[in-house]
């Protein structure tokens, strides 16, 4: 049942592999839980929410954050959906189990300066590895695109000539992004001393003997460039995806035009950047108003 169930979320509900491998990982520690891996045999439709929280406190006794007993908890309501819908289970067991609440945190970002000292690093133009981890961080910074999107960027949705990015997002969503003439450059540079490419739907970057990035790879050249310059309390692509929405907002960015970007579904989403950008704006004037930090009285 849960194979089956992993098909439909991939080819009825278009979700993204990730996504569908979230859902496998989760739904396999379930019931190697359940079935005491392996040693009986897991019965879904005769689930209870008594047998569900069992398995909900053994991941709190395990040490798993609130965050991550959330997301299994959500893979779980929709295993046990899917089997209403399509198997006439009678209710939904996960339903009664009541998510563990995530503190809000504004997203972190890179300031501006940092930004532009780490992208100003001189690198060896002529040297295949130094332009294309430099693409990639730039490329990042400059269209807010995911570590998987990089990743799955094809060659073919690279159009220099109009200055456009094509996009597979979250639910196989496409979307186009525009980019710079910097951007522009440096994508050329390193399409010049990529070897041997066939181009078309190949993918964009790869590594020096032709194969494909993967995800760990794109976090390593990201930490690595801003490991020095940047001074946030985390070194990721997502850092720099946040800090591209950020700068964008404080630069005058329409909220809906970031959001599309972004490729976010909701604007919800998107307004967290604005208590970012408002909160540089607060400290500024704490900073330069002489009456703000005068006490009353």
């Amino acid at each position: 049942m849960i194979e089956a169930f992993l098909k439909y979320l991939s080819h009825e509900l278009a979700k993204s592999p990730a996504t569908v491998a979230a859902y496998r990982s989760d739904l396999k520690q379930w019931s190697d839980f359940a079935t005491a891996n392996g040693k009986y045999e897991l019965a879904p439709m005769s689930t209870g929410v008594d047998d569900l929280r069992l398995w909900v406190a053994s991941l709190a006794k395990n040490g798993c954050s609130q965050r991550t007993i959330r997301r299994k908890v959500q893979s779980l309501r929709a295993f046990f959906h899917y089997l209403m819908k399509v198997h006439g289970m009678a209710e939904n067991p996960a339903a009664e189990l009541e998510p563990a609440r995530i503190p809000k945190h504004l997203p972190v970002i890179v300031k501006p300066a940092e930004t532009a000292a780490m992208l100003n690093e001189d690198i060896d133009r002529g040297d295949f590895t130094e332009v294309r981890n430099r693409l990639i961080v730039l490329m990042i910074y400059c269209t807010g695109m995911r570590c998987s999107e990089v990743v799955g960027l094809k060659d073919v949705n690279v159009d220099t000539n109009k200055g456009e990015l094509k996009v597979l997002g979250k639910r196989n969503k496409e979307r186009i992004i525009p980019f710079g003439e910097e951007l522009t450059d440096m994508i050329t540079i390193y399409r010049s001393l990529r070897k041997n490419h066939p181009g078309g739907n190949a993918p964009f970057f790869v590594r020096p003997d032709g194969e494909p990035l993967y995800r760990k790879l794109v976090y390593d050249v990201v930490h690595n460039a801003m490991s020095g310059t940047v001074h946030a309390t985390r070194l990721s692509p997502h850092v720099l995806r946040h800090s591209f929405a950020t700068d964008m907002l404080n630069n005058g960015a329409n909220l809906t035009a970031v959001q599309q970007l972004l490729g976010h579904q909701s604007l919800a989403t998107t307004q967290i950047y604005t208590h970012v950008s408002y909160r540089d704006i607060s400290n500024n004037y704490k900073l330069a108003h002489p009456r703000a930090l005068k006490k009353g009285g």
